[in-house]
């Protein structure tokens, strides 16, 4: 009979899932063993746990299954917690293995022991299971399984015990199939077509799974029936966009630009979103984003099919056959001269190929993004969900291996792609189509943003040095070549294209190098907090302008 780790990788591979993003200890070595007893799954090895978990994350969003990760003891969980929140944030699916002590040994309180149940619950709310013997270890994966693809989609974390992991008699169990999501009922359906037919201005703020084609040409055929505008969050899990699909407006991540957006609205109808709110707190400020006078309803909650209800909700007020607004194919010029951010974005735009994946953790880099890439080929972009950098670089591994047959570009700033540089490493290792763009401005430059939006403007010499990369500047093209990755360093646009142009023609993994200055450097710095201020006293098509001009 199979050991219990090698009829939980059985259990595992029945359910679908085909790949496991490991960075294993002493207390997973029967797993790691159990491996080569199990052809379906996929072992791929990340050398920081942070890796295995945005990769995860990453493989999550584009294949639409769960993956799993194998991580080492507590410890191990801790190092992976930020891109787990990522993918918390994101409803992404994610079974989330982590390795224990032998259950005998617990209470011997080694040097690496730590209470793995209470750290999980920061990122498993939903579900986390210690496995207490081999008998029962694959019907708790199979619940951990059901938890993590269901709608929404999360991650369950499976605790596994090596004794557990090591005991005889270990019994695949069977995964029953997903079941089907359930659609907005009658009345909100009337409530909301009710709403929408009252005269006022109504907006759809659209997340998750309504992001996808089939749920925006829903959306944006009520919207060109109905006069209805429509919002993304801001920063959607997975976006399809580009010529041919429904165009949609993000909401921006200054607090004070979303307003403006959202000034006139009298309804906001959420489509699988949250309400939105500010990023952070600031002093004199709200948290609260929703207008006063704005009333919210929900169209579609995380576990409801938000494309279903958007259909409902069509047929209901008789759209059902309203052409949807697409999207023109357009792309910018070639651009030339001195490298800059956004020569970057626009290099991107005017080379993006058909059915690329594009993740966005450029920060402030990545400002111009949006506009210069929306009317290139079809394309899916993946964003920062939860806000903790680090996940752009493991993103791209994970994407790239749901999706051999697409290329793959993650655009980092230098900061963040400090954070989990060594998903160059797998990325060579399993020579994958990943092109990283690091835009190396020597600055946490959001953070130069903050500390004057929050009101800490006394900072000096020691405040601004904890936010500067500029002593020294890392040099990326070095550290991607010492892990097996080609690469160019580049500061004028034609070197950027070529390199990217050679990118794209030669798969594989890639890094180019873009040394830019701050798009926002100091003195822009210095007049964003005055414009910002100005923005609720001005006539509304000025501020609208203003928005535009700071973050298109």
């Amino acid at each position: 009979m199979p050991n219990g780790a090698q009829a939980l990788l059985q259990t595992l591979a029945d359910a679908g899932i085909e790949v496991c993003f490991s960075n294993p200890g002493t207390s997973e070595m029967h797993f790691v063993a159990a491996l080569d007893t199990q052809p379906r799954m996929r072992a791929v090895l990340c050398l920081f746990e942070g890796v295995a978990t945005g990769a995860a994350d990453g493989y999550a969003r584009m294949a639409g299954k769960p993956a799993a990760t194998l991580l080492h003891l507590g410890c191990g969980l801790g190092n992976g917690l930020a891109n787990l929140h990522n993918a918390r944030k994101g409803k992404s699916p994610i079974v989330n293995i982590v390795g224990d002590h032998a259950t005998y040994h617990v209470r011997y309180d080694a040097q690496l022991q730590s209470d793995i149940e209470t750290v999980a619950r920061n990122v498993s709310p939903g579900f986390v299971r210690t496995a207490a013997s081999t008998a029962s270890l694959c019907s708790d994966a199979v619940a951990a399984i059901v938890a993590a693809r269901g709608l929404p989609g999360q991650v369950a974390s499976l605790i596994l015990p090596a004794d557990v992991s090591w005991g005889e008699g270990g019994q695949p169990a069977v995964t029953p199939p997903p079941t089907t999501p359930p659609t907005a009922d009658d009345a909100s359906i009337a409530a909301i077509a009710k709403a929408i037919g009252a005269g006022g201005k109504t907006a759809f703020l659209l997340g998750g799974q309504a992001l996808r084609e089939r749920a925006l040409l829903a959306a944006a055929r009520i919207g060109a029936h109905a006069g209805v505008k429509l919002f993304a969050e801001v920063f959607p899990t997975r976006l399809e966009r580009g010529a041919g699909l429904p165009s949609v407006e993000r909401i921006a991540y200054l607090a004070e630009l979303a307003g403006v957006q959202l000034a006139d609205i009298a309804h906001l109808v959420l489509v699988d979103a949250k309400s939105p709110v500010s990023f952070f707190a600031y002093p004199g400020k709200p948290s609260n984003l929703v207008p006063a006078g704005c009333t919210v309803h929900t169209l579609a909650a995380p576990n409801q099919d938000a494309a279903a209800s958007l259909e409902k909700l069509a047929a209901a007020l008789g759209a059902e056959r309203t052409t949807a607004p697409l999207q023109a194919a357009q792309r910018p010029s070639r651009p030339r001269g001195k490298l800059n951010a956004a020569k970057v974005c626009k290099a991107v735009g005017h080379l993006l190929p058909e059915r690329a994946i594009v993740i966005d953790e450029a920060i402030t880099s990545g400002l111009m993004l949006g506009m210069l890439t929306a009317g290139c080929p079809r394309h899916d972009l993946l964003t920062l969900t939860g806000g903790a950098i680090g996940q752009g670089l493991p993103n791209a591994v994970g994407a790239a291996i749901a999706c051999p047959d697409r290329p793959v570009l993650a655009l980092v700033g230098d900061g963040s792609a400090m954070y989990t540089i060594q998903a160059l490493w797998t990325a060579a290792r399993e020579r994958l189509h990943v092109i990283a763009i690091v835009f190396n401005n020597a600055s946490y430059s959001v953070l130069n943003i903050e500390l004057d939006r929050v009101g800490a403007t006394s900072g000096g010499a020691k405040a601004r040095a904890q936010l500067d990369l500029r002593d020294p500047v890392i040099d990326f093209s070095q550290l991607a070549h010492g892990m097996g990755v080609h690469t160019v360093r580049t500061e004028v646009a034609e070197d950027f294209c070529k390199a990217l142009e050679y990118a794209l023609a030669h798969p594989g993994p890639h890094l180019i190098e873009a040394l830019v200055p701050e798009s926002l450097g100091p003195g822009k710095r210095r007049v964003l907090p005055w414009m910002l201020r100005a923005l609720p006293g001005l006539p509304r098509p000025l501020a609208r302008a203003l928005k535009r001009k700071i973050a298109p």
